[in-house]
């Protein structure tokens, strides 16, 4: 079942936050983006070349700013402005943005149960945000909705391109220009704009780092961007969204192990209770498809 295979680039993207943290707090988020993209769509591109035809050049320079460039951008900022395990609850709330957007820009209509377990998400994230409880920022939770626009109008982009260009090269592509362009952005800021921003740099890299680095090219990237792009291919935006059931399971896990991030009991049982209602609609779907086969047999 695709549900499955998507929850684990949903994982994997969810360590992001905690490892950031860890390892490179005080590092740019615009830098950490390039760092992040551009060595990743080059091993990708290592493996299979590729390289786009005249008229493909366009579609997927948006499909990197949008998707790569601007999304990566913001989850470098959450992760400095934000609790780990927080940023990581927070993408759940992807499948009601994806529901929005296939509603008010597609015209589909989202079942009964996809609405309750939509609204449910918002109400309890709500209560999960409420500024008295949990301390956040602005800009944190700025660059929280900005990302999950971007996940739903860039999986759409995805999606669209792949009809006409070849899956692996939308994979590859993507990567390689939005890392290029987040690299641009990053020399920008360092030389002319904020090179106080780029201080910590000064000091040696350390063995720490270095992991981290390695995690965020390779499997954090690399591999769940593969399966990210190939699963767009086999099931729709909505459906994929509702596997970033654990994102917020990665984000709790690897935010206590490397943060020592404590929470109360009411947080973790709202955490809980966000990750039962995302994959409630799946798990609704699965029965009522089971049943119908069971019926047509009889």
């Amino acid at each position: 079942m695709n549900i499955f295979l998507a929850m684990i680039p949903a994982f994997l993207w969810g360590t992001t936050y905690a490892v950031t943290k860890y390892a490179m707090p005080d590092w740019p988020p615009i830098l950490l983006g390039a760092l992040r993209a551009l060595p990743a769509g080059i091993v990708l591109w290592l493996i299979k070349p590729s390289l786009p035809k005249g008229g493909q050049w366009r579609p997927l320079l948006l499909l990197a700013t949008v998707n790569i460039a601007l999304f990566f951008a913001c989850i470098f900022v959450m992760a400095v402005n934000l609790p780990a395990a927080i940023a990581g609850v927070g993408m759940v709330s992807v499948p009601v943005v994806a529901l929005l957007y296939a509603w008010l820009v597609k015209g589909q209509r989202p079942a009964l149960v996809q609405s309750i377990c939509a609204l449910a998400l918002v109400f309890l994230a709500w209560l999960l945000f409420d500024p008295k409880e949990v301390s956040l920022t602005l800009i944190g939770m700025l660059a929280l909705f900005a990302s999950l626009l971007c996940i739903v109008i860039g999986s759409a982009l995805v999606q669209k391109f792949s009809m006409h260009i070849h899956w692996w090269t939308v994979l590859t592509w993507q990567l390689i220009l939005g890392g290029t362009l987040l690299a641009i952005a990053a020399l920008i800021q360092a030389f002319y704009l904020e090179p106080e921003a780029y201080q910590a740099l000064q000091n040696p890299i350390e063995r720490q780092q270095w992991l981290a680095i390695l995690w965020l090219v390779l499997p954090n990237t690399a591999l769940a961007y593969s399966l990210y792009v190939w699963l767009l291919g086999r099931m729709s935006v909505v459906e994929f969204t509702f596997g970033t059931i654990a994102n917020p399971i990665a984000g709790i896990i690897t935010a206590v192990l490397l943060l020592a991030e404590m929470y109360q009991g009411w947080q973790y049982a709202l955490m809980m209770a966000m990750i039962v209602f995302s994959v409630t609609p799946q798990g609704v779907q699965l029965l009522r498809s089971r049943w119908a086969n069971t019926n047509s047999l009889k």
